[in-house]
């Protein structure tokens, strides 16, 4: 965003507010009157305002009366896109994992329970709003931007304009927050349509509001969960139908075999849980008028929110401590029994806490290699407001090369995960995303912060990713301790939006 060129102009971006939806027409004549607008850009799905300045092309961009052809997606609502995952829900889907024969088992017990759990369309909300630097001639195309796949972005100008790949240099920047939201280059294409018709080097800037409203957000998903319990209170059948859209099958189409999204399904997948009789489901449903791609620890996100909160549920069943319930069924995973007795003992898991407290944990493993817990202290207001006091986690993730990244990637996914788990949630109204900045999409602040607490586990396994696993095992540990403080169990993120509701 900082890059400056000779002769290089601004432009800002109002593309089709609905996904899909074409230009009808636009109606410049006030913009074109601002002074420092130099250029109104007409691309199918888009207006541009081309400017001197960041400035001038805002204003003229609030000048400008467009009309819009919403196409298909016009009509619909949030509603609509869970009552599709709903119905989808009833269908047996793709067999991820069976062992035992957990439907039998179901169908005979006496002591079973059933849950359905939601998350929601989630944003990135990068600090820095999507951009990209262009500068075309009719031989090369020069792209200066940031980008977490510098491949694709070039495929992406390549395609646009026709050149081959060794005329698209692509200068890669830092990110200023990627988070899976520059994984795509939405961007680089729409920067170069763009300059194709501007003389010279241009600057595409988004705004806020734009970045928002046209991110390629989390999967909504939804989640059917069941479970038996025998006469000693212990689980021997377990059942998860995930059903959500396929990112695998757009995003790396090879890898989207026998028709399971690998990350769609991760976590759940690899449960480590002891359980006799165990079957998950992946039941693809690709939802209508949004985009969706990679979020900051991306499937595992969705599925530890599910299973842990679930195993929650069977412990208060159950009768027991959520920890000891956990610990029973881990003896076959000591790596993972190891991360969960460091981080309960750390936190002071079972000492007293005040009135309105509680403490919840969550254990996650991933096809990344790695074994975490967490726990999370919080409060909530008689307004349902929660506030996270401390979080402490402890870290399995093999041969630890440099301790201060992992931790500070594991304190920074905390925060994000927090956020998303308190506040997240991309709501839709007439095919048109109802949030627009960060007063209605929330991100903690310094001063909401908790005390964040990381231990690491030392040992010679494998290594294993740490950008992902902080913020996927948060929103378990913080839903839990919700429970905890109030007994109100959450089955649908975000967490202050069910609160406040009841």
């Amino acid at each position: 965003i900082d890059v400056r060129l000779p002769g290089m102009k601004i432009a800002t971006v109002a593309a089709s507010p609905v996904v899909g939806g074409k230009l009808v027409s636009v109606d410049d004549a006030k913009a074109r009157a601002i002074k420092g607008v130099r250029q109104i850009v007409r691309l199918d799905d888009a207006v541009a305002v081309v400017a001197d300045h960041m400035w001038a092309a805002k204003q003229g961009l609030a000048a400008l009366d467009i009309r819009w052809d919403d196409g298909q997606h016009g009509k619909i609502n949030t509603a609509d896109v869970v009552e599709g995952l709903a119905a989808a829900a009833q269908t047996p889907g793709v067999v991820v994992r069976n062992e035992g024969n957990a439907p039998a088992v179901l169908a005979g017990a006496t002591n079973k329970l059933e849950s359905v759990y939601e998350v929601p369309f989630l944003a990135h909300a990068t600090m820095e709003p999507m951009n990209c630097t262009v500068r075309l001639s009719s031989d090369r195309c020069e792209i200066w931007t940031g980008t977490q796949v510098i491949t694709r972005a070039q495929g992406g100008a390549a395609r646009v304009t026709g050149l081959p790949l060794d005329k698209v240099e692509v200068h890669n920047h830092y990110l200023g927050g990627g988070f899976g939201r520059r994984l795509e280059f939405d961007i680089v294409t729409q920067a170069v349509r763009i300059a194709q018709q501007v003389g010279g080097p241009v600057k595409v800037i988004w705004t806020r509001e734009e970045d928002i409203q046209h991110d390629v957000y989390r999967p909504y998903y939804y989640d059917r969960m069941a479970a038996a319990l025998n006469a000693q209170s212990q689980p021997v059948a377990w059942m998860h139908r995930i059903v959500g859209p396929s990112i695998i099958a757009r995003y790396l189409p090879a890898a989207f075999k026998n028709g399971i999204d690998i990350d769609g399904v991760d976590g759940a997948a690899q449960l480590l849980y002891d359980i006799p009789a165990i079957r998950v489901e992946y039941v693809r449903h690709e939802e209508p008028a949004l985009n969706t791609g990679f979020w900051r620890g991306v499937g595992v996100t969705h599925n530890n929110f599910v299973i842990e909160s679930f195993v929650d549920e069977l412990a208060a069943a159950a009768k027991q401590d959520p920890a000891a319930f956990r610990r029973a069924l881990l003896r076959k995973s000591p790596r993972a029994m190891a991360v969960l007795d460091i981080a309960t003992q750390a936190s002071g898991w079972g000492k007293p806490l005040p009135e309105g407290r509680g403490r919840g944990v969550s254990v996650l493993f991933s096809e990344w290699g790695n074994y975490l817990a967490e726990v999370a202290e919080v409060s909530v207001s008689k307004a349902g407001e929660v506030r996270v006091h401390r979080a402490v986690c402890a870290v399995d993730c093999g041969t630890v090369v440099n301790p201060d990244t992992v931790k500070a990637q594991i304190e920074s996914g905390i925060v994000f995960g927090i956020s998303g788990a308190l506040w997240g949630g991309v709501t839709l109204k007439n095919g048109r995303v109802e949030q627009s900045n960060f007063h209605d999409v929330r991100v903690m602040r310094i001063n909401e912060t908790p005390a964040i607490e990381v231990h690491l586990v030392r040992n010679l396994e494998a290594p294993g990713g740490i950008g992902e696993p902080g913020t996927a095992v948060t929103a378990a540990a913080v839903s839990n301790a919700v429970f905890a403080a109030t007994g109100r169990r959450i089955r649908k993120l975000p967490l202050e939006n069910q609160l406040r509701s009841a």
